[in-house]
């Protein structure tokens, strides 16, 4: 739905700058006074300026109340799961998780950056982040349904890089 939002407002706005391009190149060959032209150019600058000010300002705002992370303030993760990227394999306590609840990852590299990426059984990415050494980046997500979720290292971290993968097991919740 927000794909379908934004391929729209693109359009629209496309199709108004094209509008703008339109007029500018149509008044480029009008005949007047230097300062008739200079006058006409300045009116249609404001009126673009806050003709764009009135249509950005609350397409803005609607975008940023539509962010796609939860606050931590509504939602508490019924599990937390610690991952560890390490050349080349991953540690990750607990393997198993409810399905339909939040659950919380954290993620850290114990030796070098490793990318976390968690795949679902048609192997589509359906989360990830960086794992570096000495931080721990989170993630929160909610896994829709139960079934054996791999995870693989999404950066080159080195000769055995290829052998690193895990899993986590998602349950039926009761």
């Amino acid at each position: 739905m927000e794909q379908r939002i934004a391929v729209l407002v693109s359009t629209v706005l496309g199709v108004l700058l094209l509008g703008v391009f339109a007029m500018v190149a149509r008044s480029a060959g009008s005949s007047g006074t230097a300062d008739e032209i200079a006058a006409s150019a300045t009116r249609w600058r404001r009126a673009t300026l806050w003709g764009l000010v009135v249509l950005f300002i609350p397409t803005i705002a609607y975008s940023l109340t539509r962010m796609p992370y939860p606050s931590s303030s509504r939602q508490t993760a019924a599990v937390v799961v610690q991952a560890k990227g390490h050349q080349w394999a991953w540690e990750v306590a607990p393997d198993t998780v409810p399905a339909g609840q939040l659950v919380e990852i954290r993620v850290t590299g114990a030796d070098v950056n490793h990318g976390f990426g968690v795949y679902d059984a048609s192997d589509r990415l359906i989360t990830q982040a960086q794992a570096m050494p000495g931080y721990t980046n989170v993630i929160r997500y909610t896994f829709p349904a139960p079934g054996t979720y791999r995870i693989l290292c999404l950066e080159y971290c080195g000769l055995g890089h290829h052998t690193m993968f895990s899993q986590l097991v998602v349950t039926a919740t009761r």
